[in-house]
């Protein structure tokens, strides 16, 4: 059974290690978040140190998914940070490990993330994600709505050029 929490800076900091196991998962993967392969580990360390120290300073919530004891998905809801955006907030590396794929542990993430955001007040969230990937058909199902594609947006790790989808939802 999957069980989503949300992790304030202290867990955060302790979740590192696991959150960069599951990061350089999904990079090696295939998944365009950011990273090329081969992904070091302690690049991956260091980002999720900063993520870790941007949720102990407010600048952002971060779920986990555990089984059991296993950390095996993470995803971030990150508040706009402009003044004239304070209803909107991006959801940022929704990342399940390979080996627990398929059992709807990206869908519950993601419906914590709404609810974390509706609890913070933000009405609007959007993100991106790669088209054609699982990504993209995870989002649609769960009520996202796409309003655009921008053709070759990022590389995927291996250095192919990818196009992104771009979603909203409304809460």
């Amino acid at each position: 059974m999957t069980r989503i929490v949300r992790l304030d800076g202290p867990r955060a900091h302790d979740a590192v290690g696991a959150l960069a196991d599951i990061l350089i998962d999904c990079v090696d993967g295939g998944a365009s978040v950011s990273f090329m392969a081969p992904l070091a580990r302690e690049t991956a360390v260091e980002f999720w140190r900063a993520v870790a120290q941007g949720v102990a300073d407010g600048d952002r919530h971060l779920l986990a998914a555990y089984e059991g004891d296993e950390l095996i998905g993470t995803v971030q809801v990150v508040p706009a940070p402009t003044e004239n955006q304070p209803h909107r907030g991006d959801i940022s590396k929704m990342l399940v490990k390979s080996s627990a794929r398929g059992r709807g542990t990206g869908a519950d993430l993601m419906l914590a993330a709404e609810q974390v955001a509706r609890q913070a007040g933000l009405t609007l969230l959007m993100l991106d994600t790669t088209t054609g990937m699982a990504g993209e058909r995870l989002y649609a199902r769960l009520g996202w709505t796409c309003f655009g594609q921008v053709p070759g947006h990022a590389l995927l790790p291996d250095g192919a050029m990818s196009d992104t989808s771009f979603f909203y939802k409304v809460l």
